[in-house]
């Protein structure tokens, strides 16, 4: 019996060890007014979103939109791309993950009135 609870913990681990190495991290910075990164390219997959600020001035946040849709429109937004809590200044913090198809994007902040930049996924 405890082999068998060993080899099923085993198998167990490998799978959320396997599940975790799909989620890859983009870490984002915003300063006053704007990202520093104005455009990305990604390939298709699931990522979280990192969001920095640094010294924005005010607090931000991340709103990612499927490009052609109308983004002053909340519906329209991939509420997992959301940042789980709003970033202060000086803080990090991050979106829930986010599974993203080939096509285009649009990222940006509404807090920081940021333009919207393009996120290309190949």
């Amino acid at each position: 019996m405890k082999k068998l609870i060993a080899v099923f913990s085993f198998i167990l681990a490998i799978t959320f060890s396997a599940q975790a190495q799909q989620v890859k991290t983009v870490s984002l910075e915003q300063t006053k007014g704007e990202f520093t990164q104005k455009e990305i390219k990604l390939s298709e997959g699931s990522y979280v979103f990192n969001i920095s600020n640094n010294q924005a001035g005010t607090d931000v946040g991340f709103v990612l939109v499927p490009k052609g849709k109308d983004a002053s429109n909340a519906e329209n937004h991939i509420k997992e791309a959301y940042v789980t809590k709003v970033v202060a200044e000086g803080k990090t913090e991050n979106s829930k993950t986010v599974n993203l198809k080939k096509g285009e994007y649009t990222y940006f902040c509404p807090l920081n009135k940021t333009p919207q930049y393009t996120l290309i996924v190949e």
